[in-house]
Parts: structure tokens; C-alpha cells; sequence
């Protein structure tokens, strides 16, 4: 994999991977977020959009995260973070909370992932790492339960390696299941004309994406430049 060194871009931070997924969802929406960076997703949606929040931990209607001196150790999201409640919002049981991902209720889910494929198939619960315990928690129920299912994901892994494959290396969470994914240098849309590039960051080329990318990238009929907010924190 080649990078070209004297380019000038900046990836985006995990807060702005989620903020740039918030703007995606739409009024009225049911959205699942799942462990990792789509936890912080809740902070970013515009105040004028209603958005319902699930928290597979058994939370309906959650909010975005504790202002100081305003958190309930109680109140937690399924990463375990201290999260809030909106008016209106609830806590339900724990199977209650899997009724609503396996009754097909969930407009969209938002998931980490190690690894999607150029299909769309999903690797998010093991590495085989005998280090790396796996954790399956409701992934699988997820990726066949929500309507949607859109990935928020750094583009490459630790070494710099591929995380968007022509095959994952991981075991598969679900096949096929991925429309949407979103890095810390793109959004990339997963079509049956192959893997879309629907933005990327100030600076980023397709050249510089596609040689840290396995599969062949296009860039989409209506691509435009990200311009994510300076801080979103």
C-alpha cells in the first residue's frame, strides 16, 4: 500500500465521524447505536430533527451524553458510557429492548466494525484474538433486525492496513448487510455497482482512499466535498 506523504489532509476525529453520521438521519427515525463510536452519535443530531434513540441495554428515547454534576450512574449506553433521557424517554427490560431489534421496529442501526466487505458483509464481533475476548452482544441480532445497517469505522486498522475488503479475513457478524459506511476519511456507499464514495475529507484524493482500500472505488454521481465542523466534541 502506497500513501502519498506530502499530502495535506486531516482525519476526522471520532466525534466528527459521528457528527457526520448524525446529519444522515432523518425526522422520526428509530436508530439502534451500538458499541463504540456510534455511542456518540446521540450528541450530534440537529436540534430541530427528532431522532429515538435505542440502546439494545434495555434504553428508549436516549439522549446524548451528561452535562457535569448531571450524571446518573444508573442511566448507562451499551458501551457503558453515562448517557441521558429525552422527555418522553424510557427504560424498558432487557428482552424488551431485543423485541424491538428482532421485530423489525429499528429504522437504522449504526455499528463498529473490524472489518466490511465490498458486498456489504459485516465482521464486528471477533478477531480470534485469544487476547481480544469476542463479544457478540446484540450484533447479530442487529445486522438482520434493523432495516438498515451503516458502519462507523476508522479506514484502516492499526498497521495501516485495509479495513474495507474484497473479503472479510474475520468471521461474518451477517453477509450482505452493510449500505452505508462511514470513515475517518469518507462516506462510502455499498451499491451493486460497487463501493461508492459519496465524500471525503478536505484534502483527500481517490487516489490517496483507494490505496488504502481493497476493493475498486468510484466516486458517486453526486460526490461533494465533506466539510465537517472545525470541533465536535
Amino acid at each position: 500500500m502506497t500513501v502519498d506523504a506530502t499530502a495535506r489532509y486531516t482525519p476526522l476525529t471520532r466525534h466528527q465521524m459521528a457528527w457526520r453520521a448524525a446529519q444522515d438521519l432523518p425526522e422520526g427515525a428509530y436508530v439502534n447505536l451500538g458499541i463504540g463510536i456510534p455511542t456518540l452519535t446521540s450528541g450530534f443530531v440537529p436540534k430541530t430533527r427528532e431522532v429515538i434513540f435505542h440502546s439494545e441495554n434495555g434504553v428508549l428515547g436516549m439522549g446524548g451524553p451528561p452535562k457535569p454534576g448531571e450524571e446518573d450512574e444508573e442511566l448507562t449506553d451499551a458501551g457503558k458510557n453515562l448517557t441521558t433521557l429525552v422527555t418522553g424517554g424510557c427504560y424498558v427490560h432487557h428482552a424488551d429492548a431485543f423485541l424491538m431489534i428482532r421485530g423489525g421496529h429499528l429504522d437504522f442501526s449504526l455499528l463498529g466494525a473490524f472489518e466490511v466487505s465490498e458486498k456489504g458483509d459485516l465482521a464486528n464481533w471477533t478477531t480470534e484474538d485469544a487476547e481480544f475476548p469476542p463479544g457478540v452482544g446484540g450484533a447479530m441480532d442487529l445486522a438482520v433486525g434493523a432495516k438498515e445497517i451503516r458502519v462507523l469505522m476508522e479506514h484502516t486498522d492499526k498497521k495501516g492496513q485495509p479495513r474495507i475488503k474484497f473479503k472479510c479475513s474475520y468471521p461474518l457478524t451477517a453477509a450482505g448487510v452493510v449500505k452505508r459506511i462511514y470513515t475517518n476519511y469518507a462516506v462510502i456507499d455499498v451499491t451493486s455497482q460497487g463501493l461508492m464514495v459519496a465524500e471525503m475529507i478536505p484534502g483527500m484524493t481517490l487516489e490517496i482512499l483507494q490505496a488504502m482500500t481493497e476493493p475498486k472505488l468510484q466516486l458517486a454521481p453526486g460526490y461533494k466535498d465533506m466539510m465537517p465542523p472545525a470541533r465536535a466534541a
